[in-house]
């Protein structure tokens, strides 16, 4: 797919700058906290989960630099199901909040904490996946009257231990330096995805792959999402400077059925 499909998503202040076909720069302003800060692409929009344009067998491949080390917040690239969006209108398909399918590259700072197993890298660079069984829009809407018990740490705490059980993760830790211009890939398969950066041997494989359709998406925001393993659950905008995120050779393809069964 080309870079026409991507579509800009962007607070006040942020800018979304192509600066050439398949070259992009997202930047989002010096702020305080408690205003939430996004430069985002994407190529789902306002569709329907349903309408999402990917599945397996596929690839995504950019180059990308970050312009400071340690950024406040989150960024990253990758393809999700958009799990926490609410979207009830005509023309743009219905959505409901639903569980996560995921497959990225990201990296959160402190305090975000980013996963449901306490034995996953949480924070930092990661190549991460979530898999998780697509649940009908009368669920989710049903679901909502739990939520004030995730206020309470013993319930929250048990939440978090039953989420394990139907939410499925995998995770590494990156150590390599971000703000240097790398080239990053993930190959998505029904049974695997497979991570790359600036090599033919990928740097991580897991077995956890996500389910369904999936979205493209790449950004940097300011915020801060922790569901901690003592039962916090918390959600915050982080005070921050200017931020960018640069994108080169952005390319994303469906790959031949054959794929499934080679090697990573």
């Amino acid at each position: 797919m080309s870079d026409t499909g991507l579509h800009s998503l962007l607070s006040m202040g942020a800018r979304c700058h192509k600066v050439r076909p398949g070259t992009w720069r997202l930047s989002i302003p010096e702020g305080p906290s408690g205003r939430y800060r996004v430069a985002q692409l994407d190529d789902y929009g306002r569709l329907g989960r349903r309408s999402f344009a990917w599945r397996a067998p596929m690839e995504l491949q950019v180059r990308a630099r970050v312009l400071a080390p340690d950024l406040p917040g989150t960024w990253g690239f990758g393809l999700w199901n958009d799990p926490f969006s609410l979207r009830l209108g005509h023309g743009g398909g219905r959505r409901f909040p639903t569980l996560p399918n995921a497959a990225w590259f990201f990296y959160a700072s402190p305090p975000n904490y980013l996963a449901l197993a306490d034995n996953h890298p949480a924070r930092g660079m990661l190549a991460a996946t979530f898999a998780a069984p697509r649940l009908p829009g009368a669920v989710s809407l049903a679901a909502l009257p739990a939520a004030p018990w995730l206020l309470w740490r013993r319930t929250a705490r048990l939440l978090r231990r039953l989420g394990r059980l139907i939410v499925r993760e995998d995770a590494a830790a990156l150590t390599h330096d971000p703000t240097c211009r790398h080239t990053y890939r993930l190959r998505w398969l029904e049974d695997r995805v497979a991570f790359y950066v600036d090599d033919d041997k990928p740097c991580f494989v897991t077995p956890v792959s996500p389910w369904g359709s999936l979205g493209a998406v790449m950004w940097i925001d300011n915020q801060a999402m922790a569901f901690t393993p003592d039962g916090r659950l918390s959600f915050d905008t982080l005070a921050g400077p200017q931020a960018s995120l640069e994108l080169t050779d952005v390319s994303l393809r469906t790959l031949p059925p054959a794929t499934q069964g080679a090697a990573p």
